[in-house]
């Protein structure tokens, strides 16, 4: 697949390459352009040329176009789950699930817009303002470059780019180097929607380099990024130099906190929900199981028992219920994380292997709250990790010690405990009586500390992606 820039299918201006392989079997998909920083200004130009056009056009008209594209998605939605299916390594039914989403996020951020009132300020609520009338509007920020990772390419497609169209900006896709071809399959469908050339691009290439250089351009007023806390920080410096505006979601180390009296069996069905979906590769998952000690030992048992249950295997298989992660490199990553652990003291429950880029759902116990699993290791796989606790005190602090605060969650059928957690704990979201992995469309979702700035979701994204302006009539009364 080829970049997308203005109206032209465009191979990288040097001629270089990026493969893309399917991480369950190392079989060559497709290649990808690496991209050039002439590639980047022509995008960025292309984008910003088109703008005019693109807002002024009336919000219905774009919306129509919009509704088009979601259409498109669900005619093509098994062929695209395939496609993510296949460069992702993630489960076929789970890839199913992530494309059905996109038709929610467009028309949630279609019915939103139309219903994104200004403010009017009455009249004389201070001296000299009794004949002037003010009021507001939403105005488009100019051109949006959406920095997509990975794990959920097409769920944060649909959180970011519906939401930067209908308010009239132009947006630049820059999709992860991993799996990039489904997003490409999705900018397609725009322009056969509709959309106008410039107003959807797409640019592929290493995130060093194309990221950075989008973040920099002067031409560039936002970057929406969802990766790690490092590119988050380095995207941030890099926009700081021209004030461009940055929403960042970024990692998370989140804690589960099961208390004595809590429902051990729906805490299971949480545990496996929240830590092993997409293989474990979730910023919002439960990584960290701080259990009460009375219970730690039956919670684990359980948790053995349930594991056991699934199956790991091919990603295109049905009946496979966990996939492979992105590539062997980042199993290889979690490998060492695991044994890095168990070599500071935990112990070894079940699991542990890795197998090229599968490796296995794995239970770490005997953790203790000094170890770097405890705190800021953030293990992007399929591992659960067991912390033991005696007082509430001791769990919510052990939970509020990470530098990151995305999300974090209390099983109890105490609902005053349940409401200490969720007040003490110091993260961007808070769920009692299931995993921390909870993500509805609407939401404002985003972090604390390390996590990220600002929110995302069909609440707050569409004032995120536009820029107020006040219109004063002065004395205009008589």
């Amino acid at each position: 697949m080829k970049n997308l820039i203005g109206k032209n299918w465009t191979n990288a201006s040097d001629g270089s390459l990026i493969e893309v392989k399917n991480p369950a079997t190392n079989i060559l998909i497709d290649t990808i352009p690496n991209s050039t920083l002439e590639d980047v200004d022509n995008v960025v130009n292309e984008a910003h040329n088109a703008l005019k056009k693109w807002k002024d056009m009336p919000m219905y008209e774009r919306g129509y176009i919009l509704e088009k594209f979601a259409s498109l998605v669900e005619e093509n939605k098994e062929s695209l789950a395939r496609l993510l299916s296949d460069e992702t390594g993630k489960p076929i039914k789970e890839a199913r699930g992530e494309i059905a989403n996109t038709k929610t996020f467009v028309h949630g951020y279609v019915e939103r817009a139309k219903h994104m009132y200004g403010i009017n300020i009455p009249l004389g609520i201070e001296p000299g303002q009794e004949k002037t009338i003010q009021y507001t509007v939403q105005e488009p920020l100019g051109v949006v470059a959406c920095i997509i990772p990975f794990n959920f390419p097409c769920d944060l497609f649909g959180q970011k780019v519906p939401s930067a169209l209908i308010m009239g900006n132009t947006v630049i896709v820059k999709p992860s180097t991993y799996n990039p071809l489904t997003l490409t399959k999705y900018c397609e469908l725009l322009l056969q929607a509709g959309v106008p050339e410039g107003v959807i691009n797409v640019i592929h290439g290493e995130g060093k380099t194309v990221g950075q250089a989008l973040a920099a351009h002067p031409k560039v007023h936002c970057v929406s990024l969802t990766g790690s806390t490092q590119a988050g920080m380095e995207t941030m410096a890099t926009c700081s130099k021209n004030l461009t505006h940055v929403m960042l979601e970024l990692g998370g180390n989140d804690a589960f906190i099961l208390c004595e009296d809590g429902d051990i069996d729906l805490a299971v069905e949480e545990t496996v929900w929240g830590r092993l979906y997409n293989t474990g590769q979730v910023c919002c998952a439960s990584k960290r199981f701080i259990v009460h000690n009375s219970i730690k030992d039956l919670y684990i048992n359980k948790l053995v028992e349930k594991i056991k249950t699934l199956r790991v295997g091919m990603p295109s298989e049905e009946t496979t219920d966990i996939g492979c992660l992105i590539n062997e490199n980042a199993a290889i990553r979690v490998e060492q994380q695991v044994n890095k652990t168990i070599e500071s003291g935990a112990s070894l429950v079940i699991g542990g292997h890795r197998n090229q880029a599968f490796y296995e759902p794995t239970i770490l116990s005997n953790i203790t709250k000094d170890m770097d699993v405890a705190k800021d290791m953030e293990i992007f796989g399929p591992v659960i990790s067991i912390i033991g606790y005696d007082t509430i005190d001791e769990a919510i602090s052990i939970a509020n010690q990470s530098s990151f605060g995305l999300c974090g969650n209390v099983i109890t059928n105490d609902m005053k405990k349940a409401f200490k957690v969720v007040s003490e704990l110091e993260v961007g979201g808070a769920v009692i009586n299931g995993a921390s992995f909870h993500r509805s469309a609407e939401m404002p979702f985003g972090g604390w500390k390390h996590s990220g700035i600002g929110n995302e979701g069909i609440s707050t994204t569409l004032k995120e992606m536009s820029r107020t302006k006040t219109i004063v009539l002065k004395n205009i009364l008589k």
